[in-house]
């Protein structure tokens, strides 16, 4: 994350980890630009663990929304598989309504072995009032190729406006 952000002089970060391992802000990003969300890996509640819940979400949603759309922002978990493509998709489908599957696809275009945590989306769907679309655009997504390593990828901020 750290190489990242120095690369991309972000105007945002987002990092999506349990208390324990949520890093320190760099100092490329300006103050209150870092939206920390402390959460495990996990799609149910599980005993010792934080699973993703509303007031998540309502977080990352207020965060991205306070955010230029043109500004680059680095979203980041442990392994980039999860959590992480589970936010990017939801500032994807932000001020996109009905183009749900359109941001799934772009996703799984820019990262082959993306499998966004379910239960950040499911929140998501709901928070947003999408009425089970972006549900369904994740199960659109289909499985992630596990044979492609793991790396950075980047995505647009907003959905292109052709369809």
């Amino acid at each position: 994350m750290a190489d990242v952000v120095e690369r991309m002089r972000p105007h945002g970060l987002i990092s999506l980890l349990p208390d324990a391992d949520q890093p320190p802000t760099p100092l490329e990003i300006r103050k209150g630009g870092h939206l920390r969300i402390p959460i495990d890996d996990i799609d149910e509640p599980q005993r010792g663990y934080t699973a993703p819940a509303r007031e998540h979400v309502v977080k990352l949603v207020a965060f991205l929304r306070a955010v230029p759309p043109t500004a680059p922002l680095v979203i980041h978990c442990l392994a980039g598989v999860s959590r992480s493509p589970a936010a990017a998709l939801v500032a994807l489908v932000l001020d996109a309504p009905g183009r749900e599957a359109d941001a799934a696809h772009v996703l799984r275009e820019a990262s082959p072995f993306a499998s966004p945590n379910r239960l950040l989306v499911a929140i998501a769907d709901e928070v947003l009032g999408r009425k089970g679309a972006l549900v369904a655009a994740l199960d659109a997504m289909g499985e992630p190729d596990w044979s492609r390593d793991f790396e950075a990828f980047l995505l647009p901020r907003q959905l292109s406006s052709r369809r």
